[in-house]
């Protein structure tokens, strides 16, 4: 077998290590490592001398470990036997991860099971190429990009699952508001996995999530919807769960025709509501088609007949403001920052965010998508001539007829 004269790598640029296919080298050999690279010689299966980007000639005097290894004889030209490894020390940015299947995190506020779905991308660097070749490539040829992003999405995917649930207990977030700390969790979410892809010799930036969703069509998450959506009525109309409860055994009771007793209850019940709830238990028993005992008044708790127009224990208006209507949750999130959005609203009431609405389903998209995330559909478009608003699949203006471009 002939003597290799020049050792380089000139293959493509997303291979991450490379073994040259020759060992017969000597100490004239010319190793070329380009910018970007590092050359590894291994022998007998252990890593020696390294170089870096340069050229280098495999002389006694530049491969001090590999002479101590085998006596080369100093001064001369000399043969030898030795692997030639290539390691790309490029920085990538876009190794995408994601979620095969929900996870399935139990929501700290809530208590409920909730399938949680999340994807992102992260960069990274090989920092210490005898790691990644001894830990990571092992007896492979070459090591490319496809290689790397299946080894690292299970790396990534076998932690993210506790890294989120530690994340959410600790803060104290729900499932259904986790949008709102995308930031930080990317932050922490990184700091964990770095530390998991040291050891690979590894080092990760820029780490963070494009989307963390939940299945709207999932039982948990319909059963959790509905209770937010009661405690938001409850929080518009002013009372709490105890007084909801309460305000049910009064119309159960009400309702009863058993006797002088169910009757007698209910006004036992109703007077002490009244008491509790000042100006607010006329407003909610008209609500509720029965009629109270009588007007408490909110600032002395005096009784006062039906129709009093102010109290007769202290002269205050007993007229009760009008109770403003009750508010329909949409089924769908702010894309911004993840809270709920109502029904009419054109911006978000949390962050202000203006609410995109698909015309298919409903959902938000972020301002200049083409289309909706949640069920594909088309969004409506500005004509590329007139700016007349058309939708989204037209190829051509139905107010100009002017043709759209391809992307338009």
């Amino acid at each position: 077998m002939a003597l290799i004269d020049v050792v380089k790598y000139d293959g493509p640029s997303d291979v991450y290590a490379w073994k040259f296919p020759d060992q017969e080298l000597g100490t004239w050999t010319q190793l070329i490592v380009n910018q970007s690279q590092e050359a590894i010689l291994f022998k007998g299966g252990k890593a020696l001398d390294s170089f870096g980007p340069g050229r280098h000639t495999l002389s006694t005097a530049n491969i001090p470990i590999l002479n101590h290894v085998i006596n080369l004889p100093f001064g001369g030209k000399s043969p030898f036997t030795a692997e030639v490894w290539y390691v790309n020390k490029a920085s990538s940015i876009d190794i995408k991860w994601g979620t095969s299947t929900p996870l399935q995190i139990k929501d700290p506020k809530y208590n409920i099971i909730v399938p949680v779905r999340a994807f992102g991308q992260f960069g990274l660097t090989i920092e210490d190429s005898r790691k990644f070749l001894l830990k990571l490539v092992g007896t492979m040829r070459e090591f490319n990009r496809e290689e790397l992003s299946r080894h690292l999405r299970g790396v990534v995917m076998m932690n993210i699952t506790g890294i989120l649930t530690s994340y959410l207990i600790q803060k104290g977030i729900s499932t259904l508001e986790i949008n709102a700390f995308v930031r930080d969790l990317s932050t922490h979410v990184e700091h964990e996995i770095a530390v998991e892809l040291q050891d690979f010799g590894i080092k990760v930036h820029n780490f963070y999530f494009e989307n963390i969703n939940v299945p709207e069509d999932d039982p948990s998450i319909s059963q959790l919807r509905k209770v937010l959506n009661k405690r938001l009525e409850m929080d518009v109309v002013g009372y709490s769960y105890q007084q909801d409860r309460s305000l049910s055994i009064l119309e159960g009771a009400a309702n009863n025709s058993g006797g002088m007793q169910p009757l007698f209850m209910s006004a036992r019940i109703g007077d002490s509501l009244g008491n509790a709830f000042g100006p607010q238990m006329t407003q909610v028993a008209g609500a509720m088609d029965v009629a109270p005992p009588g007007i408490s008044c909110s600032g002395c708790h005096t009784t006062n007949m039906q129709g009093a127009m102010f109290c007769s224990g202290c002269g205050k208006s007993l007229t009760a403001p009008a109770t403003p209507p009750p508010l329909t949750v949409l089924p769908h999130n702010c894309d911004k920052c993840g809270k709920p959005l109502v029904a009419g609203a054109k911006f978000c009431a949390h962050c202000g965010d203006r609410y995109h609405a698909c015309p298919s389903c409903g959902a938000d998209t972020p301002e200049g998508s083409s289309h909706c995330r949640e069920c594909g559909t088309s969004l409506p478009k500005p004509c590329v001539s007139c700016k007349e608003t058309i939708d989204g699949g037209a190829r051509f203006c139905n107010h100009c007829g002017a043709a759209q471009t391809q992307g338009g």
